[in-house]
């Protein structure tokens, strides 16, 4: 699980970055040019990778560091199962 400072502070990176794409709305409601609105929308992604990977980060610290250590194995595998799915997700999207 994810401490409260961890959470909070990912909580501001998601707001800010649903502030950044309520402005690419605005923009694209201006009319403005296409590459700039791109532009906005790679910097959104980009903050929104910057996000996943810091929860990622947190998850494999936690999670995953709690079920390696621990003596179900069924746990350790669901949980490496899980990483390796979100991996795939990933790829395939790429």
């Amino acid at each position: 699980m994810m401490d409260d400072q961890n959470r909070a502070q990912i909580i501001l990176r998601l707001k800010s970055t649903a502030g950044h794409i309520q402005g690419i709305v605005r923009m694209l409601e201006e009319d403005r040019y296409c590459i700039d609105i791109i532009k906005q929308i790679q910097a959104a992604q980009a903050a929104l990778s910057r996000t996943s990977e810091a929860i990622l980060e947190t998850h494999l610290h936690t999670c995953v560091t709690t079920a390696i250590r621990g003596d179900d194995s069924d746990e350790r595998e669901r949980v490496l199962s899980e990483i390796s799915e979100v991996f795939r997700h990933t790829n395939k999207s790429l």
